[in-house]
């Protein structure tokens, strides 16, 4: 048994009084296995980002510049393609709802698991409630129904979208494929639409700073602004590294996992490139360097709206309503396995005869819906999730690299092309990245730390004493730990 864990007996939420041992524990605590081919992690993979490509990347004009921005997508493109790799080879070995906490367990012990599994949770727990105050501003700006955006919007937004994934993963998923479907042939018309309009000499047009070390036309903000644009360089990333949350649920996970995971991000690249390019050069990047809706910018200018970007409009819409119930779905399965293991209450890991994890679905969605409704700034609570994000991304690549040094005998049915040198590149970036967020908003990013202490404070006196040595992700650990004292006898 792993150190500091336990076999539950006789758990308060066991199906009856005399309910004990593990086998009763995890009953109740059992997803839908097989319910996700490649395909459907496919559209998971890019519903989790897609709506990153419709707003937000393009304060980063504002940053870096074209020309800073541009480098930053490049770098943080380079980031997640090792981390992807390095994901696809552990959630091959490790195929549990766990994802980078069930990796990070074995690799970094108890408090490794649970400081990624916490930096993951940070992300997909604020971004869905960030996304409800964008979806609200949609709506509004778009007149539908006669609604502004509120708290009746954002909670519409909880309880339909929730609904959906009580209803079952299955049918979570293909709704989810639907709408990136749209989302995406949405942005490829737009790219259409924007290239008619194109011109490389807009793609400089912001003015030069002087005071900025290593300022020209290409990088207004200097140097520097490379390094600040980071954060917005990753809007056309953020999220692809969930796909490993759906292993459990997963057909043939061992070979649809890596596939999903590949073509997700082969997509997401096309898709930001022909975006990125086609809406600067279309207006120029001082147009849209701020804007809220900087592709429907990009195809009017200051001009009446037109057929083509009242439709970018509306698809816009989808894109944020893809990322939001795929992030929704993320944020629960995290906490489900964090909870099956004991990390986190045990209660929150029980799920419902459509083995949907429901009070891991209806808290967070509580818990965003009250953030959504009490603060309004969904932008600060976007970057707070981008700092727990480069956290994790840290820790799932140091896993990585610790495994492969630790453990170079471990069966891999999928190995990460360039191996340790691969995820030694993703750990770099990532550390550069969360550094870039305090340059960003301090504010946020010391929010976040705050959230850590809490979460640190909560492992630290209880729930390290508490943990599940049932739980896939515990007995993964404790296997190795078993073999390793056999070694060494």
């Amino acid at each position: 048994m792993a150190q500091g864990t336990e076999t539950p007996a006789g758990p308060p939420d066991s199906t009856s009084p005399g309910a004990t041992g593990s086998a009763a524990y995890l009953r109740r605590r059992t997803l839908r296995r097989g319910s996700a081919g490649w395909l459907l992690l496919t559209g998971l993979g890019v519903a989790y980002v897609v709506s990153g490509d419709f707003s937000g990347w393009n304060i980063g004009l504002s940053k870096g510049g074209f020309g800073g921005l541009a480098v930053a997508m490049v770098l943080m493109g380079v980031m997640y393609a090792c981390l992807v790799f390095a994901l696809a080879e552990l959630s091959a070995i490790l195929p549990t709802a766990g994802g980078g906490y069930g990796f990070a367990r074995r690799a970094l012990g108890t408090g490794g698991g649970f400081l990624t599994g916490t930096a993951i949770l940070i992300e997909y727990i604020l971004a869905p409630a960030a996304i409800s105050l964008f979806i609200g501003d949609y709506v509004e700006s778009l007149g539908l129904f006669g609604l502004t955006s509120g708290w009746p919007v954002y909670l519409a937004c909880f309880a339909i979208f929730i609904g959906i994934h009580l209803w079952g993963v299955g049918e979570a998923l293909r709704f989810s494929l639907v709408v990136t479907a749209i989302a995406v042939a949405a942005l490829l018309i737009f790219a259409v639409g924007a290239f008619t309009e194109f011109d490389a000499g807009r793609l400089n047009d912001i003015p030069a700073d002087p005071s900025a070390f290593g300022s020209n036309s290409w990088l207004p903000y200097g140097l520097l602004g490379i390094w600040a644009a980071f954060p917005f360089g990753m809007w056309f990333f953020l999220g692809v590294e969930g796909v490993p949350l759906a292993a459990e649920e997963a057909k043939d996970p061992v070979r649809s996992m890596p596939k999903a995971l590949a073509i997700s991000l082969a997509v997401l690249v096309f898709l930001a490139l022909i975006t990125f390019v086609s809406a600067t050069g279309a207006q120029g990047a001082n147009a849209i360097k701020e804007a809220g809706n900087p592709l429907v910018v990009a195809l009017q200018g200051d001009g009446e709206p037109t057929a083509l970007s009242r439709f970018v409009n509306y698809a816009g819409l989808a894109g944020l309503v893809a990322s939001f119930f795929s992030l929704i779905f993320a944020g629960s399965r995290q906490l489900f396995a964090l909870s099956r293991a004991g990390y986190l209450p045990r209660f929150l890991s029980l799920t419902n005869r459509r083995k949907s994890p429901y009070l891991g679905l209806l808290i967070p969605g509580v818990i965003g819906f009250t953030l959504a409704a009490w603060s309004g700034n969904g932008g600060r609570m976007l970057n707070v999730a981008v700092f727990g994000a480069t956290i994790s991304y840290a820790l799932m690549a140091l896993s990585h690299i610790v495994l492969r040094r630790r453990e170079p005998d471990l069966p891999r049915p999928y190995r990460t092309p360039g191996g340790a040198r691969t995820s030694g590149v993703a750990f770099v970036l990532a550390c550069s990245a969360l550094v870039a967020t305090f340059l960003v908003d301090r504010d946020a990013a010391f929010i976040a730390l705050a959230v850590y202490a809490v979460a640190l404070a909560y492992f630290a006196f209880y729930s390290r004493h508490r943990l599940v040595a049932a739980a896939p992700e515990e007995e993964f650990a404790a296997l190795a730990a078993a073999e390793a004292e056999l070694k060494r006898d």
